[in-house]
């Protein structure tokens, strides 16, 4: 690492580039996940003082990759992932993001069954808080799901994953992109009749279903299945809700876009003032200052324990570059 140019962690270094930073600049102690979107390390190197997470993505992925580095770049949220840098190299593209060492709310999850409805709606409350801000800058999140919600140390929500993000998406403006995990999409985006930022509303209702049911809230044994019975089947609900919970989970998860709660004008405000909510202090909880419900047991900054060991018991290797790209689109990706 010794070549390595040591260089301040600031907000000038997403938006020009690191071009002296490689690949060679880090040594990976961790796999923390791998999937589609490609592989998160956790790593070390000579010039971070905190620990760091590196997402490292395929060339061919370049235009997700950009779009998510633009929205990291233009929002900042205490429930939103940090991005620290970016850089591109070769065939490949990586994503310098802060270590979130509270592990996937999925993990969470599993390991509870189900959650309580007063840990549901701390969660739930703040993933609200960050969706607002994410619409306010006219970005709709359309991921939202338990593995894209991570946790910091204290326990505190962060959204990750903005690979399909899409922007410039306000009020009157729709998109068709067919996108996002099954069990979570929103009808309109199955049935491809144009969507806008109400599809958050509905995964929000998705992932609520989750928490406190242990399951989304249609699924079928395969894809088509499934996808029939969000369009078709009436909503079950279990009869240990309280009636503040059924009733926003029927108010998010309205088939009808334009009825659905948050659809309108006051988007997160609207959900926000449901009374599943009503023991919320919604500034304290922007200022961090609720206390979550559950803290991760660390026993150091680098510690992966929250992560699952299928992928921590893995050999961390970045793989060799499968392909290679022109100059001018390493340049593209690193100052665009």
């Amino acid at each position: 690492m010794d070549d390595c140019e040591k260089i301040e962690i600031s907000e000038d270094n997403v938006n020009r580039g690191t071009e002296n930073i490689r690949p060679e600049c880090f040594e990976l102690l961790r796999v923390l996940g791998k999937g589609g979107y490609g592989k998160v390390y956790f790593f070390q190197n000579d010039f971070t003082l905190f620990p760091q997470a590196m997402i490292v993505r395929n060339a061919k992925d370049t235009a997700h990759t950009k779009a998510e580095r633009n929205i990291l770049e233009e929002v900042k949220h205490p429930f939103i992932v940090d991005l620290i840098y970016a850089f591109q190299t070769g065939g490949k593209l990586y994503l310098i993001l802060e270590y979130l060492s509270g592990g996937e709310l999925f993990m969470q999850l599993e390991r509870e069954g189900i959650f309580m409805e007063d840990t549901a709606c701390f969660y739930l409350a703040e993933i609200s808080m960050a969706l607002g801000h994410l619409h306010q800058k006219g970005i709709i999140y359309r991921d939202l799901k338990p593995e894209n919600i991570m946790l910091n140390s204290h326990g505190h929500v962060k959204l990750t994953d903005f690979g399909l993000c899409k922007e410039s998406i306000h009020d009157g403006t729709v998109t068709h992109t067919f996108c996002g995990t099954i069990e979570y999409m929103a009808p309109e985006i199955l049935m491809r009749s144009g969507h806008n930022r109400a599809v958050d509303w509905w995964s929000l209702g998705a992932l609520m279903y989750d928490m406190l049911t242990g399951a989304p809230p249609f699924t079928g044994e395969n894809r088509k299945k499934t996808i029939d019975k969000i369009l078709k089947c009436k909503l079950n609900l279990p009869p240990y809700l309280t009636q503040e919970a059924r009733d926003l989970l029927k108010r998010l998860l309205k088939r009808n876009a334009s009825s659905r709660l948050g659809a309108m004008v006051g988007d997160a405000a609207e959900v926000q003032a449901h009374p599943f909510f009503r023991h919320i202090n919604w500034d304290d909880l922007l200022a961090r200052k609720v206390e979550p419900p559950f803290k991760p047991f660390l026993q150091s900054a680098e510690d992966v324990s929250q992560f699952d060991s299928k992928f921590t018991s893995q050999t961390p290797v970045d793989s060799p570059d499968d392909s290679t790209l022109s100059e001018s689109a390493n340049q593209a990706f690193l100052i665009l």
